[in-house]
């Protein structure tokens, strides 16, 4: 790691498109970990406040207790958004199924969208094999279901389950963000903080619990280096 001239230090900051992404070493104790971190992100001011931060551990595995502890510290000291490990490399197959799919230009993909078209009212369910799409409202008392996402182009202000069973990489979208309950996989969540009718927001799973972010602001799929099929 890089010398301080004040001491040593145990990481790097960078920044990679719309991240602070922080280098560290994992094999030193947690207390002076937050010591750097707390010189790197007070140098940076307001800029820190709700930003998105990565902590890389290097090429060593099992530290996500440690990530998340110093994602903690961040957040309640220095007001960032969102903490999380790098992401993971994708497999051969991973990368041979994109190549595929962007070479095919998606044209004899069968599509696994339900896409609804009206207003689902208190009482009423509609379900989802994959992923739902809604141009409308979900009503209070009314509630939606699906295997994958939901995307609600409109006001949601009833209950939705996304990722049915155990998908907790499905999202949930709304235009209009004001849910009874959500469901993430196996993760539930009920009175969560929205804005209503101001922005578009989504939720999300991280750190073992589900999240509400602007959609527009967090952009969390731009990071893709080309589209791909979820």
């Amino acid at each position: 790691m890089s010398n301080t001239g004040q001491g040593t230090s145990y990481m790097r900051l960078r920044g990679v498109g719309d991240s602070l992404w922080v280098t560290l070493d994992p094999t030193q104790p947690e207390d002076l970990l937050q010591e750097d971190l707390t010189k790197l992100f007070g140098r940076l001011k307001h800029f820190a406040f709700q930003a998105r931060v990565i902590l890389d551990p290097g090429a060593t595995h099992g530290h996500d207790d440690l990530i998340e502890n110093l994602g903690t510290f961040l957040k309640e000291n220095f007001g960032v958004g969102f903490v999380s490990g790098p992401p993971k490399k994708r497999s051969a197959d991973e990368e041979q199924s994109r190549k595929r799919d962007v070479n095919r230009s998606w044209k004899h993909r069968r599509s696994e969208v339900l896409i609804l078209a009206g207003r689902v009212r208190s009482g009423q369910k509609v379900t989802a094999k994959k992923h739902l799409l809604m141009m409308g409202d979900l009503n209070p008392g009314g509630e939606v279901v699906a295997g994958g996402d939901i995307l609600v182009l409109g006001s949601m202000r009833g209950t939705a389950a996304a990722g049915q069973p155990s998908n907790e990489d499905a999202i949930i979208l709304a235009l209009d963000f004001r849910p009874t309950q959500i469901q993430i996989g196996g993760y539930v969540a009920a009175g969560l903080p929205c804005s209503p009718g101001t922005v578009a927001e989504y939720a999300f799973v991280e750190n073992n619990a589900i999240v509400v972010a602007d959609y527009l602001k967090a952009n969390p799929f731009k990071r893709l280096p080309w589209p791909e099929v979820r």
